[in-house]
């Protein structure tokens, strides 16, 4: 049993009710997708994350909507939460995905997250000690997958980031600008995956 169980549509009342209603408007279905029942315990909550997820995780703004997903799926990735992975999973696959893009995007955030855990203890070790050795870390991922680089440097930014690793962020920002890629694609990168690390952390206190 979750420590906070869904609220469904049936029970929904006042506030929750429509903001459920204006969910099923945005997705177009007139099913609402299990996180937000959950959110739905908290009238505030729930409302704050529709409006940011409205704006930056679902449609189009300097970042199409399947380069939202992919975002979307890294994240619901690196934090192992299977309710966002499989809507992100299902939204890339409607988008035109193939299950191998899906596997892409998992096997970069996770390698991601390797090279945040030796920079950040290089970072953050007190000592200079470390500076002068190699990484010794195998990493053909990032350039062995069906993705592109820009895709590659976006997702690397947001796991770089939600992982802490404050020469990752600075050394993918740089890259992905050298690439061509916008600083406003990069913000609206990392206020989905904002979004969605708030949406995730709830539901990890809920059990579910």
């Amino acid at each position: 049993m979750p420590r906070i169980p869904p609220v469904s549509e049936a029970d929904a009342r006042d506030k929750v009710a429509e903001t459920y209603g204006r969910v099923r408007e945005m997705l177009g279905t007139d099913r609402i997708p299990g996180p937000f029942l959950v959110y739905g315990n908290v009238e505030a909550f729930l409302r704050d994350f529709y409006m940011n997820f409205k704006k930056f995780v679902h449609g189009a703004g300097k970042l199409d909507e399947k380069g939202r997903a992919v975002v979307g799926l890294a994240v619901s990735a690196n934090a192992a939460c299977g309710m966002w992975y499989e809507f992100f999973a299902d939204r890339l696959r409607a988008l035109g995905s193939m299950e191998g893009e899906l596997h892409d995007i998992v096997a970069v955030a996770s390698t991601n997250a390797m090279y945040n855990t030796f920079f950040k203890f290089r970072d953050i070790a007190g000592s200079d000690l470390f500076e002068g050795l190699p990484v010794g870390l195998r990493a053909h991922t990032f350039s062995g997958t069906s993705l592109d680089d820009q895709t590659v440097e976006l997702i690397n930014i947001v796991i770089s980031d939600l992982n802490a690793c404050k020469p990752c962020v600075a050394g993918h920002v740089k890259k992905a600008r050298d690439l061509g890629v916008a600083d406003e694609a990069i913000l609206e990168a990392v206020q989905c995956a904002a979004t969605l690390q708030s949406g995730i952390r709830f539901l990890e206190a809920a059990g579910c």
